[in-house]
């Protein structure tokens, strides 16, 4: 029986712990945290899974959330005008519904999931030195810990990380109390704001320790207007920060978010990083060979929503390379090859994250003012953030856009 050992127990790990588990490999699972630590600690994200994405889920039997947890059916756009109206509001179907899960109810759950299956659990913070040892009594090592001193082990890939400084500062607030859109009240949409210029707001359902709740979360332009969380350590005047950007930048948002109160003590998260991708072997001191995994090499502004569901794909597809490895070591040029399979998909998320990041072009801007017009559209946009490899075919290029919009006009005419 191969022995792996990952460590880093956030959305790629667990779920690649627990498939190899099934798969019947001897896996050790290492994490800085207890379940209970982490089911009562600070929110560590903001997530939406899209259909792929609960899919793999799915396909390991871990979805024991999405019965509870809201069905999100479609993915919203507005606009902000400069007199705070709305210059452009429209709602995109999905084909199949997301979900939101608070990353404290998912990982404390799968991690006791791990243990009562049978899985090795060790509640340790690993350092370079301590891989060095493991990497020489494992057949394999995956690093899926997105932050601290294991990261510092995967060199930054300069041709594919165009970034050197964070591009957004970010806020978020998970709270009850917040009441529907009044044009979709029985419609659950992620909702994403766009402010030219300042930045973005997003909110979604979700569901959290107390039950149902949404996520707020402001994305600001360095230096603007809404880059003033750092050094606020407050939860509510966190909240109430939030709750003023929203009545200054996006007035129609702040209507139904007048009776919110936070989740809990620990429902408050702001932050800023640089998005980057990084080589995916990591050399350690003693010559042994570690893999990278999920935002360990690919991490991409949130801007997407992409982080989750980005985990989860990288966790299935690498598992298949996994298993399709059989017997043979796991040498440097399968470790290569196995990310390689993944950028294939990753690609396209870091590319599309890398444009929305920037000031829209015309033809961008063409295209999101017609998804109001043209259902179908909004329609596909929406379904991007499953599929984000669409966009080659409508997003980049103005050639491209013009004639879809040609085409779509045609077709609803």
């Amino acid at each position: 029986m191969r022995r792996i050992l990952v460590v880093g127990a956030g959305q790629s790990g667990l779920q690649l712990a627990l498939g190899l588990q099934s798969r019947g490999y001897e896996i050790t699972l290492m994490s800085n945290r207890t379940a209970d630590e982490i089911r009562s600690g600070r929110v560590m994200s903001t997530q939406c899974m899209f259909h792929t994405a609960l899919q793999h889920e799915r396909d390991l039997q871990l979805g024991f959330w999405e019965s509870q947890a809201p069905r999100i059916e479609g993915v919203g756009v507005s606009v902000a005008a400069p007199d705070s109206s709305r210059a452009v509001d429209w709602v995109g179907r999905l084909d199949g519904y997301a979900q939101s899960v608070d990353q404290r109810v998912k990982m404390a759950g799968w991690m006791e999931t791990f243990a009562q299956r049978g899985g090795q659990l060790v509640i340790h913070g690993a350092a370079v030195s301590d891989l060095d040892y493991f990497s020489r009594t494992y057949d394999l090592v995956l690093v899926s810990a997105g932050k601290g001193e294991l990261v510092s082990m995967f060199g930054r890939d300069a041709s594919r990380s165009p970034f050197e400084t964070p591009q957004r500062a970010l806020a978020v607030a998970y709270v009850h109390g917040l009441g529907p859109r009044p044009e979709h009240p029985d419609h659950e949409a992620v909702r994403c704001n766009l402010v030219p210029g300042v930045g973005e707001l997003f909110v979604m359902p979700t569901l959290t320790t107390s039950g149902r709740a949404d996520i707020l979360f402001w994305e600001g332009v360095p230096g603007g207007p809404l880059d003033v969380f750092r050094g606020v350590k407050d939860p509510a005047e966190h909240l109430s920060l939030i709750l003023e950007l929203m009545e200054r930048f996006t007035p129609w948002e702040y209507a139904r978010a007048t009776k919110v109160e936070l989740t809990d003590a620990n429902g408050t998260l702001a932050g800023r990083y640089t998005p980057t991708v990084r080589h995916p072997v990591g050399r350690l001191p003693g010559g042994g060979l570690v893999l990278g995994v999920a935002d360990v090499v690919v991490a991409n502004d949130p801007i997407t929503g992409q982080g989750s569901n980005s985990a989860s794909k990288c966790a299935a597809s690498y598992l298949e390379s996994i298993v399709a490895r059989g017997d043979l070591p796991f040498d440097e040029e399968w470790m290569r090859s196995a990310f390689d399979r993944y950028w294939e998909t990753a690609r396209h998320v870091t590319k599309w994250t890398n444009a929305m990041l920037g000031v829209p072009p015309e033809h961008v801007l063409n295209l999101i003012g017609a998804a109001g017009q043209l259902p179908p559209v909004a329609d596909r946009f929406a379904n991007g953030f499953d599929n984000p490899a669409d966009f080659e075919n409508f997003f980049y290029e103005p050639e491209k856009t013009n004639a879809y919009l040609a085409e779509a006009a045609g077709a609803v005419a």
